[in-house]
């Protein structure tokens, strides 16, 4: 075999970093020893795998073709590597989620995780769907957890669980008095809403969609519990998943108002790039959400 694996292992830093300097320390190398090593893999076969421009380094055509297969070859090469090791059963797993799913299913998915597979380690990064969605396609994620629909050719995207919205309000609103809501009485109000780019946002934005030019949105916000606040403060009504609004629910703190002609519905997602192996903790990962989601 003419490129070793620790070669691959630069390449693929460099192409998470663009920076040949950051990529080093995160392969405890010097900076020397990392660029020696990227051009006698780009030498062995008279390729240029990085365009340089000033001191960022981005993937060329050639480099953005091979990234997947050596994504894909190191990760079989890992799980070989647990597996002889008999360190973990699954193994290290990097995790991303959307910000409802992160703050409100995801940290008790990762306890479970742990505890049926003890010393496998796991990273959650929460994020609204765009961000989680880039990361899984540049394999800085081995998995995503999504709230929006999202599709890209390079990505397997897997039905997860079904999650409910609401419309909700303080409870001295007026349109907390009104037995049923229509979308003429949506239009008067003030909205607190979510940022676009999040499955929240792009939920809300289907089910309103013959009321968009109309909606007066008061304020945006990336973060449900910053909305909560200011729906408490009755500062408007927001639109926000029901796995973020128990408590406050129960408390009498916010409530849910009728809207019988709005589809509120939607789909939660899995989504796992198609070159991603899929190593024992991807798979243990998986079936952990289909079951949860039953």
């Amino acid at each position: 075999m003419r490129f070793t694996l620790r070669q691959l292992e630069v390449f693929l830093a460099v192409a998470h970093s663009s920076n040949l300097t950051r990529a080093a320390g995160q392969l405890n190398m010097s900076q020397s020893a990392a660029s020696s090593s990227l051009k006698d893999l780009e030498n062995q076969f008279d390729v240029l795998l990085f365009d340089r421009v000033g001191k960022r380094l981005q993937l060329s055509e050639q480099g953005r073709l091979l990234r997947p297969k050596a994504e894909a070859l190191m990760a079989v090469a890992e799980d070989l590597e647990q597996s002889m090791l008999r360190h973990a059963t699954a193994g290290p797993l990097n995790v991303g989620a959307t910000l409802s799913i992160g703050n409100y299913l995801a940290v008790g998915m990762v306890a479970d995780y742990m505890t049926l597979y003890p010393g496998s380690p796991v990273k959650l990064d929460v994020e609204n769907t765009e961000h989680i969605t880039e990361k899984v396609l540049n394999f800085r994620l081995d998995i995503g957890l999504i709230e929006g629909e999202f599709h890209h050719p390079e990505l397997e995207v897997m039905p997860w669980r079904r999650d409910e919205m609401a419309i909700v309000c303080h409870p001295s609103h007026p349109l907390a008095q009104l037995q049923t809501v229509r979308g003429d009485d949506l239009t008067r109000a003030r909205w607190i809403l979510r940022e676009a780019g999040s499955g929240t946002r792009q939920a809300f934005d289907r089910a309103m969609q013959g009321f968009l030019p109309q909606i007066n949105i008061a304020l945006e916000l990336q973060h449900t519990e910053a909305i909560k606040r200011a729906v408490e403060a009755n500062l408007g009504i927001a639109c926000l998943s029901m796995i973020t609004l128990e408590d406050e629910l129960r408390r009498g703190d916010l409530v849910c108002l009728n809207t019988p002609d709005l589809n509120l519905s939607r789909q939660l997602y899995l989504i796992v790039h198609k070159q991603k192996h899929r190593s024992a903790g991807i798979q243990a990962w998986i079936r952990l959400c289909m079951e949860s989601g039953q």
